[in-house]
Protein backbone atom coordinates (compact mmCIF):
# COMPACT_ATOMS: atom_id res chain seq x y z
CA UNK A 1 0.00 0.00 0.00
CA UNK A 2 1.95 2.97 -1.25
CA UNK A 3 1.75 6.12 0.88
CA UNK A 4 1.23 8.24 -2.24
CA UNK A 5 -1.75 6.16 -3.33
CA UNK A 6 -3.27 6.23 0.14
CA UNK A 7 -2.82 10.00 0.48
CA UNK A 8 -4.27 10.62 -2.98
CA UNK A 9 -7.37 8.55 -2.21
CA UNK A 10 -7.75 10.29 1.15
CA UNK A 11 -7.63 13.75 -0.46
CA UNK A 12 -10.21 12.70 -3.04
CA UNK A 13 -12.71 11.50 -0.43
CA UNK A 14 -12.00 14.47 1.86
CA UNK A 15 -13.03 16.73 -1.00
CA UNK A 16 -16.31 14.93 -1.75
CA UNK A 17 -17.53 13.87 1.71
CA UNK A 18 -15.24 15.64 4.20
CA UNK A 19 -16.22 18.09 6.99
CA UNK A 20 -16.68 21.10 4.67
CA UNK A 21 -19.49 19.19 2.95
CA UNK A 22 -21.20 17.25 5.75
CA UNK A 23 -21.09 19.80 8.59
CA UNK A 24 -23.70 21.86 6.74
CA UNK A 25 -26.08 18.89 6.77
CA UNK A 26 -25.41 18.30 10.46
CA UNK A 27 -25.99 22.00 11.09
CA UNK A 28 -29.55 21.71 9.78
CA UNK A 29 -30.04 18.55 11.82
CA UNK A 30 -28.77 20.20 15.02
CA UNK A 31 -31.58 22.77 15.10
CA UNK A 32 -34.06 20.28 16.56
CA UNK A 33 -31.71 18.09 18.63
CA UNK A 34 -29.54 18.31 21.70
CA UNK A 35 -25.79 17.90 21.36
CA UNK A 36 -26.02 14.37 22.74
CA UNK A 37 -28.74 13.40 20.25
CA UNK A 38 -26.78 14.95 17.39
CA UNK A 39 -23.64 13.00 18.28
CA UNK A 40 -25.66 9.80 18.52
CA UNK A 41 -27.15 10.35 15.06
CA UNK A 42 -23.70 11.20 13.72
CA UNK A 43 -22.20 8.01 15.19
CA UNK A 44 -24.87 5.74 13.71
CA UNK A 45 -24.81 7.52 10.35
CA UNK A 46 -21.02 7.39 10.22
CA UNK A 47 -21.02 3.66 10.99
CA UNK A 48 -23.52 3.00 8.19
CA UNK A 49 -21.59 5.24 5.79
CA UNK A 50 -18.31 3.44 6.58
CA UNK A 51 -19.83 -0.02 6.10
CA UNK A 52 -21.45 1.05 2.83
CA UNK A 53 -18.23 2.62 1.54
CA UNK A 54 -16.15 -0.47 2.42
CA UNK A 55 -18.72 -2.75 0.77
CA UNK A 56 -18.68 -0.68 -2.42
CA UNK A 57 -14.86 -0.60 -2.45
CA UNK A 58 -14.56 -4.38 -2.31
CA UNK A 59 -17.45 -5.13 -4.69
CA UNK A 60 -16.92 -2.35 -7.25
CA UNK A 61 -15.50 -4.64 -9.92
CA UNK A 62 -18.34 -7.13 -9.47
CA UNK A 63 -21.01 -4.42 -9.51
CA UNK A 64 -19.71 -2.72 -12.64
CA UNK A 65 -19.30 -6.04 -14.46
CA UNK A 66 -22.70 -7.33 -13.36
CA UNK A 67 -24.52 -4.20 -14.54
CA UNK A 68 -22.17 -3.70 -17.54
CA UNK A 69 -21.21 -0.22 -16.39
CA UNK A 70 -18.10 1.47 -17.75
CA UNK A 71 -15.91 4.15 -16.22
CA UNK A 72 -17.33 6.73 -18.61
CA UNK A 73 -20.91 5.94 -17.61
CA UNK A 74 -20.05 6.29 -13.92
CA UNK A 75 -18.56 9.72 -14.47
CA UNK A 76 -21.50 10.94 -16.55
CA UNK A 77 -24.15 9.62 -14.15
CA UNK A 78 -22.27 10.82 -11.07
CA UNK A 79 -21.79 14.27 -12.58
CA UNK A 80 -25.50 14.58 -13.40
CA UNK A 81 -26.69 13.39 -9.97
CA UNK A 82 -24.28 15.61 -8.10
CA UNK A 83 -25.09 18.64 -10.22
CA UNK A 84 -28.83 18.18 -9.61
CA UNK A 85 -28.22 17.93 -5.86
CA UNK A 86 -25.99 21.02 -5.93
CA UNK A 87 -28.57 23.03 -7.86
CA UNK A 88 -31.07 22.03 -5.19
CA UNK A 89 -28.78 23.55 -2.56
CA UNK A 90 -28.46 26.79 -4.54
CA UNK A 91 -32.26 27.04 -4.84
CA UNK A 92 -32.80 26.17 -1.17
CA UNK A 93 -34.24 22.73 -1.93
CA UNK A 94 -32.67 20.19 0.41
CA UNK A 95 -33.02 17.07 -1.71
CA UNK A 96 -33.11 13.79 0.16
CA UNK A 97 -34.06 15.42 3.44
CA UNK A 98 -37.47 13.75 3.41
CA UNK A 99 -40.90 15.14 4.16
CA UNK A 100 -41.07 16.87 7.57
CA UNK A 101 -44.80 16.07 7.74
CA UNK A 102 -44.08 12.36 7.51
CA UNK A 103 -42.25 11.30 10.63
CA UNK A 104 -40.85 7.86 11.37
CA UNK A 105 -41.63 8.04 15.07
CA UNK A 106 -37.95 7.53 15.91
CA UNK A 107 -35.65 10.58 16.19
CA UNK A 108 -32.58 8.46 15.40
CA UNK A 109 -34.15 6.98 12.25
CA UNK A 110 -35.35 10.41 11.14
CA UNK A 111 -31.86 11.82 11.59
CA UNK A 112 -30.30 9.05 9.53
CA UNK A 113 -32.92 9.61 6.82
CA UNK A 114 -32.06 13.31 6.65
CA UNK A 115 -28.37 12.46 6.28
CA UNK A 116 -28.94 9.73 3.69
CA UNK A 117 -28.08 11.68 0.54
CA UNK A 118 -25.48 14.18 1.76
CA UNK A 119 -23.54 11.78 4.01
CA UNK A 120 -24.61 8.15 4.39
CA UNK A 121 -24.88 7.45 0.66
CA UNK A 122 -23.36 10.54 -0.90
CA UNK A 123 -23.79 10.26 -4.71
CA UNK A 124 -20.37 11.73 -5.50
CA UNK A 125 -18.67 9.71 -2.75
CA UNK A 126 -20.10 6.42 -4.02
CA UNK A 127 -19.20 7.39 -7.59
CA UNK A 128 -15.67 8.34 -6.51
CA UNK A 129 -15.24 4.97 -4.78
CA UNK A 130 -16.38 3.10 -7.89
CA UNK A 131 -14.29 5.18 -10.29
CA UNK A 132 -11.15 4.97 -8.13
CA UNK A 133 -11.54 1.25 -7.42
CA UNK A 134 -12.18 -0.08 -10.93
CA UNK A 135 -8.99 1.59 -12.13
CA UNK A 136 -6.99 -1.17 -10.41
CA UNK A 137 -7.99 -4.80 -9.96
CA UNK A 138 -5.72 -5.56 -7.00
CA UNK A 139 -7.08 -6.35 -3.56
CA UNK A 140 -4.47 -4.05 -2.05
CA UNK A 141 -5.89 -1.05 -3.88
CA UNK A 142 -9.41 -1.95 -2.77
CA UNK A 143 -8.11 -1.92 0.81
CA UNK A 144 -6.45 1.45 0.22
CA UNK A 145 -9.75 2.92 -0.97
CA UNK A 146 -11.64 1.41 1.98
CA UNK A 147 -9.09 2.75 4.51
CA UNK A 148 -9.04 6.23 2.98
CA UNK A 149 -12.84 6.49 2.92
CA UNK A 150 -13.23 5.18 6.47
CA UNK A 151 -10.62 7.68 7.71
CA UNK A 152 -12.57 10.60 6.21
CA UNK A 153 -15.81 9.34 7.78
CA UNK A 154 -14.05 9.12 11.16
CA UNK A 155 -12.84 12.71 10.80
CA UNK A 156 -16.39 13.82 9.99
CA UNK A 157 -17.64 12.16 13.17
CA UNK A 158 -14.90 13.75 15.27
CA UNK A 159 -15.71 17.21 13.87
CA UNK A 160 -19.42 16.81 14.65
CA UNK A 161 -18.63 15.66 18.19
CA UNK A 162 -16.36 18.66 18.77
CA UNK A 163 -18.58 21.25 17.08
CA UNK A 164 -22.02 20.00 18.18
CA UNK A 165 -22.66 22.96 20.56
CA UNK A 166 -21.61 25.42 17.85
CA UNK A 167 -23.82 23.76 15.24
CA UNK A 168 -26.83 23.98 17.55
CA UNK A 169 -26.33 27.74 17.91
CA UNK A 170 -25.80 28.46 14.22
CA UNK A 171 -28.59 30.67 12.87
CA UNK A 172 -30.81 29.31 10.10
CA UNK A 173 -29.96 32.26 7.83
CA UNK A 174 -26.25 31.50 8.15
CA UNK A 175 -26.87 27.87 7.22
CA UNK A 176 -28.89 28.88 4.16
CA UNK A 177 -26.18 31.28 2.94
CA UNK A 178 -23.49 28.62 3.39
CA UNK A 179 -25.76 26.09 1.69
CA UNK A 180 -26.03 28.22 -1.44
CA UNK A 181 -22.30 28.92 -1.57
CA UNK A 182 -21.53 25.24 -1.15
CA UNK A 183 -24.09 24.37 -3.83
CA UNK A 184 -22.28 26.60 -6.33
CA UNK A 185 -18.96 24.88 -5.64
CA UNK A 186 -20.47 21.39 -5.75
CA UNK A 187 -22.22 22.16 -9.04
CA UNK A 188 -18.83 23.01 -10.54
CA UNK A 189 -17.43 19.69 -9.28
CA UNK A 190 -20.37 17.82 -10.80
CA UNK A 191 -19.87 19.54 -14.16
CA UNK A 192 -16.15 18.68 -14.07
CA UNK A 193 -16.99 15.03 -13.43
CA UNK A 194 -19.49 15.03 -16.30
CA UNK A 195 -16.96 16.63 -18.66
CA UNK A 196 -14.39 14.02 -17.62
CA UNK A 197 -16.86 11.36 -18.71
CA UNK A 198 -17.30 13.04 -22.09
CA UNK A 199 -13.54 13.25 -22.58
CA UNK A 200 -13.23 9.56 -21.70
CA UNK A 201 -15.76 8.83 -24.45
CA UNK A 202 -13.61 10.74 -26.93
CA UNK A 203 -15.77 13.85 -27.21
CA UNK A 204 -13.55 16.75 -28.31
CA UNK A 205 -14.07 19.60 -25.87
CA UNK A 206 -11.14 21.77 -26.88
CA UNK A 207 -8.25 23.02 -24.79
CA UNK A 208 -9.07 25.24 -21.79
CA UNK A 209 -7.80 28.81 -22.00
Amino acid sequence: MAPFNLSSAFITFFAVVGPPKVLLAFGHLARSRTSRELIRVAAVSSAIAAVLGIAVAYTAEFLTDFFHIGDESLKLAGGLIFTVYAIGLVLGLHLGAGDDSETLGNPLAEGVRELLLPFVASPLAMTAILVETIGDNGLGWNTTIAVAYTAVVAIDLACVALLAPVLRRTHQTTLEVLSRLLGLLLAAVGVELFLAGLVALGVPLGEPH
